[in-house]
């Protein structure tokens, strides 16, 4: 069962990322404020349900949330202030939309920078032990997954539909084949062999 608060008495968000290590396409981030008092037990790290699940616990999590919000971060910003400080951006952006103002924001993961002067805690695996990184992990995932599904009919030779731009053998064979498109990530191992791939073509 999933705890509701970390931080007791406060406004609480909780924020997650996705397509942290994908090759291509841009990050999001989700940011949740759920009631007081709210319980789901179907709610859980989005890595643990399956697609249509994660999809019936959007609307549930968009209806039910005090406050939601989706950030996005280019891979062009990718490229030029690495993924890490991309993935916090892309939860800063999420934050900045809330309609409700957070008092205090716990995170997936071990690492954040400050947001405004709000009290925030770093969780490890945090989507599975509390509901609004779990929630907040699922919207990412999920508004992601509709953004690289959208890509896929652009550049269907890169399996995005099934892959979502994480770096498969598929994948990685049509990079080698096709070259790169305006969506790949320049500053990473493109083809996985230790080299960046910044020779390529775009196609």
């Amino acid at each position: 069962m999933l705890k509701g608060h970390y931080y007791e008495g406060k406004i609480e968000a909780g924020c997650d990322e996705a397509g942290r290590g994908c090759l291509a396409g841009s990050v999001y981030a989700a940011a949740v404020i759920l009631p007081d008092d709210y319980q789901n037990e179907m709610l859980n790290d989005s890595k643990q349900l399956t697609e249509k699940k994660r999809y019936q616990l959007r609307e549930i999590i968009e209806r039910d949330a005090v406050a939601w919000a989706v950030g996005i971060v280019t891979p062009e910003e990718i490229d030029k202030i690495n993924i890490l400080n991309a993935s916090i951006l892309a939860m800063h952006r999420a934050l900045d939309q809330l309609k409700v103002r957070p008092e205090a924001i716990i995170v997936d993961g071990n690492r954040f920078k400050k947001y405004k002067d709000l009290p925030h805690t770093t969780i490890v695996k945090g989507d599975g032990k509390y509901l609004a990184i779990a929630a907040a992990s699922i919207l990412a995932k999920t508004y992601r997954d509709d953004y690289m599904n959208g890509l896929a009919k652009e550049y269907p030779q890169y399996d995005w539909l099934s892959n979502k731009g994480y770096p498969t053998k598929k994948h990685r064979e049509a990079i080698k084949q096709f070259g790169i498109t305006p969506y790949h990530r320049k500053s990473y191992n493109l083809l996985g062999d230790g080299q960046l791939s910044l020779e390529f073509e775009e196609c």
